[in-house]
């Protein structure tokens, strides 16, 4: 099913659905659209949730600027929104993006390219 923009009003109703913890964000999820690969692991309030569907690029809180930023606004490093769900107990959202450059600040592609902990063989 492919989504058109969503209205304002439509855009409000999904985050009120949404089950924030205390400090009025949900994790997020960044995949990327071709290989399905976690990309990143981020947090957003209502207004990133908003920015995101509106502008269709990426847009997170950083907790520790205690602002929202938009992926690559500095790096040149952005995620085009591809496709957002909401998971079962609505206190996740799980995003698809283009991703252009790596994702992770460390220059990685992932953030998920760091130890191994456990795997099995």
């Amino acid at each position: 099913m492919r989504m058109t923009d969503l209205s304002q009003g439509a855009i409000s109703q999904y985050w009120q659905s949404m089950k924030t913890n205390e400090n009025g964000l949900v994790p997020v999820i960044t995949t990327d659209e071709v290989s399905n690969g976690v990309l990143m692991m981020a947090w957003m309030n209502e207004e990133a949730f908003t920015k995101t569907l509106e502008t269709k690029q990426v847009t997170y809180f950083s907790r520790s600027r205690q602002k929202i930023w938009i992926k690559g606004e500095q790096s040149g490093n952005t995620q085009e929104l591809v496709e957002l769900r909401i998971d079962c107990d609505a206190d996740t959202v799980l995003i698809r993006v283009k991703q252009k450059g790596p994702a992770c600040h460390t220059g990685d592609k992932t953030c998920f390219d760091g130890v191994v902990v456990w795997a099995a063989k």
